[in-house]
């Protein structure tokens, strides 16, 4: 088997990277770092990696990307690329957002739907979409982030239904975890006030559920039980504890 796997040069997307080099996958790797990309090729081993720079912001870059990649007949996409922003939707930066909109949305729409095509032609493959347990609720502070999760969440739900109607072998999963221990609270300006758990764990979970056909995949019983919360309580009571939760990250007045 192979797998693509973008924004493999830190975090949770390289994690994801080496536990599915440890299960004996071959893998293309993608990001902007190429210097972490190599670096990842060389521990997992350089004949068993490829390497695809792409820059997910620009819609022309998600398109090459594709291309490349199917080169190597990939039997697995795992759409990790993503970044957050904290602070008042008003005082946030357009620009910084909607490049957040461009990686987050767009560029998991571009290779979820490209690759889905080849899949279903093949009736086989695996689609892991990297959403967040903020796609199950409103996010003030941080808006953007969590809608954008949210779209990730609703998508993977909507192509999951459709496929088990037209009974296809192909599986889509999001995986939806909360505090990850990575350099992603240095990227959108928080500190988290959970306790996260370690990229590793993430992504074996994240792994797991994925060959487990999972829909949504959601580790720790916390997160468990706050995605069964949104979905019970009343929108104005999710939102203003989600805000209130946010609200500690970081200094907004």
């Amino acid at each position: 088997m192979t797998a693509l796997v973008t924004g493999a040069s830190s975090g949770i997307g390289r994690d994801i990277a080496r536990e599915l080099a440890a299960r004996g996958i071959r893998l293309v790797i993608s990001g902007r770092n190429e210097a972490a990309l190599e670096e990842l090729r060389k521990e997992i081993g350089e004949n068993r990696v490829k390497i695809i720079t792409a820059d997910l912001s620009d819609k022309k870059e998600c398109f090459r990307l594709y291309e490349e990649a199917k080169k190597y007949s990939p039997d697995i996409l795992v759409n990790n690329a993503g970044f957050g922003l904290f602070g008042k939707f008003a005082d946030t930066d357009l620009d910084t957002e909607l490049k957040m909109i461009d990686v987050n949305i767009k560029a998991v729409h571009i290779l979820a739907k490209l690759f889905l095509k080849d899949f279903r032609e093949k009736n086989s493959g695996y689609i892991l979409n990297v959403a967040s347990a903020a796609g199950f609720m409103p996010g003030p502070y941080m808006a953007t982030y969590y809608s954008t999760k949210n779209y990730i969440v609703r998508l993977t739900e909507a192509l999951d239904r459709e496929l088990k109607n037209e009974g296809s072998a192909v599986s889509v999963s999001a995986f939806c975890p909360g505090p990850v221990d990575t350099n992603f609270n240095s990227v959108a300006g928080v500190k988290f006030n959970l306790k996260g758990i370690t990229s590793e764990a993430a992504a074996k979970y994240a792994v797991d559920g994925m060959f487990r056909r999972k829909v949504l995949i959601i580790p720790t019983i916390t997160m468990k039980a706050a995605a069964v919360g949104a979905g019970l309580f009343p929108p104005s009571i999710v939102s203003w504890f989600a805000g209130h939760m946010q609200s500690r990250k970081g200094n907004v007045k």
